[in-house]
């Protein structure tokens, strides 16, 4: 995708070979700047802070983190003690353990000597399937569009076609093109007239920043709602889809996105409104059955929910990037991440195979 006419990844290896290069999602929407990891300590930590964020990204990131540990120190000690510290750093994201047992197996039966260059290699071709998996969705999720766009009554030929996301599940979120954005980036580059609903997605707000960010720069129309006005929207048929991501997939079909989630994919089935789930195969987990059961959910800091950041708007500290606390004194917050919207409430699951139902069934037919 395009900043300013520039296309970008959102994770790069640099030109002198050993080091990885990443926007910093924290700075984003009012600044945009880019930084470089050295080592696997700082790879961890730009995921656990969210300077890289999405399943598919941190899968990434990790991927590139073996890498760089493998550099420092080859042994079979070190890869063992850097596959733990990545992967305890965002524990409901399958795509981050995916992508760390891949290079793992990878590198493992290797000599010493070779493994920091086999980890590099496997990494960036995690990084290019990724793309190539991401632009498959969007192809596939162009054609659901397409579909509703004509099935409209007459009357509504001329007017866009109204979808509703929830946090961020574009290209900032994996690689590049996204997951529940890449049909709609489909859609607008095909001259399909389309409108998108963005989710607020307190407490981080990656819809209000990062969502509108990207479809900003990408030239299609947005409207930024707060959280709770998505069932408004659905009851008086101002949504004719909603289109989501996940961070990990059971094998029945249960969706583990951003918290809300649920609450939207309750108003879409209450007012008979698709509810699509975009996703890549390295986030469906095939060892777990029941998502609301199985799936560990991140608890995130207090303070994201009892704080929030912006852009200083006027005065000396203009442009600032600021913290203001929301809450009184005293008051506790807690942050549950995700939430699990079962499979029953999803209308279909899009992947780079294709389309399938929501079911165990709907996904080995894809997967065999």
């Amino acid at each position: 995708m395009k900043i300013d006419g520039k296309a970008w990844r959102t994770i790069w290896l640099e030109p002198d070979g050993r080091s990885i290069g990443v926007i910093d999602q924290i700075q984003l929407p009012h600044h945009f700047t880019t930084r470089t990891l050295r080592s696997c300590e700082e790879a961890a930590e730009a995921i656990r802070t969210m300077v890289v964020r999405g399943a598919p990204l941190i899968g990434v990131t990790g991927a590139y983190g073996l890498m760089l540990a493998l550099q420092a120190d080859p042994s079979d000690a070190a890869l063992a003690a850097a596959f733990e510290q990545l992967n305890a750093t965002r524990p409901t994201a399958v795509n981050l353990r995916w992508a760390l047992e891949r290079v793992r197996d990878r590198v493992a039966p290797l000599a010493p000597f070779e493994r920091a260059e086999a980890a590099k290699a496997e990494a960036a071709a995690i990084a290019d399937e990724d793309v190539a998996m991401c632009e498959a969705i969007g192809e596939h999720g162009l054609a659901i569009f397409q579909q509703l766009a004509a099935a409209r009554p007459a009357e509504r030929q001329q007017e866009p076609l109204r979808v509703l996301t929830h946090c961020n599940a574009g290209w900032l979120a994996t690689v590049d093109w996204g997951t529940a954005l890449a049909p709609i980036y489909k859609a607008h580059r095909a001259g399909l007239t389309i409108h998108v609903w963005v989710d607020e997605t307190r407490p981080r707000n990656q819809g209000a920043s990062l969502t509108a960010y990207e479809l900003g720069r990408e030239g299609v129309p947005h409207t930024v709602i707060v959280d709770n006005a998505g069932g408004h929207l659905m009851q008086h048929g101002q949504v004719d889809a909603v289109i989501v991501g996940t961070d990990r997939t059971t094998r029945r079909g249960d969706v583990c996105n951003k918290i809300g989630t649920y609450l939207k994919a309750l108003a879409a089935r209450d007012n008979g409104v698709p509810f699509y789930v975009a996703l890549p195969a390295s986030t469906i987990d095939w060892t777990i059955d029941d998502g609301v059961a199985e799936i560990p959910i991140e608890a995130r800091s207090a303070r994201e929910v009892t704080h929030i950041q912006g852009c200083v708007d006027d005065g000396l500290a203009a442009g600032q990037l600021a913290t203001v606390q929301l809450t009184p004194d005293g008051s506790e917050g807690f942050n549950p991440a995700f939430d699990v919207t079962p499979a029953r409430l999803v209308t279909a699951l899009i992947t780079e195979r294709g389309v399938a139902p929501a079911s165990e069934d709907g996904l080995r037919n894809l997967y065999a």
